[in-house]
């Protein structure tokens, strides 16, 4: 669905995209919203939202050489957006049924994408 509209992008390690994918299967498999499966999402959607936070707003400023004074700003902002985003996510994660978890792990697979290779 996402590939129909417009929409950005952030690159992972190949590692996250390998383990984020191995975790969806592993949890679709066992298909319960269990505390075990509450806690690997999480870790995993933590991992995907540190990724995409480091992406969106750090990488611009290492494209731009920022000193050390506004990296050292920029990234006290993001570890206050990324506790605020971790309890939140915890407590959605904590009320999930085995069909929202589908759905959650439906969306994250959508989102992973390989890389494309390059035209010749």
């Amino acid at each position: 669905m996402l590939k129909q509209q417009s929409h950005i992008v952030a690159p992972i390690p190949d590692e996250l995209r390998t383990r984020a994918l191995y975790t969806v299967s592993e949890l679709k498999g066992r298909g319960k919203a269990d505390k075990q499966a509450i806690d690997q999402l999480y870790e995993l959607i933590v991992e995907l939202t540190e990724s995409g936070l480091d992406f969106f707003f750090l990488e611009p400023l290492r494209r731009l050489n920022a000193g050390s004074m506004m990296m050292g700003m920029a990234k006290m902002g993001i570890s206050s957006m990324l506790k605020g985003s971790k309890m939140v996510i915890h407590k959605v994660l904590k009320k999930l049924d085995d069909r929202s978890l589908a759905a959650i792990l439906d969306f994250i697979e959508e989102i992973i994408h390989e890389p494309e290779v390059p035209a010749r």
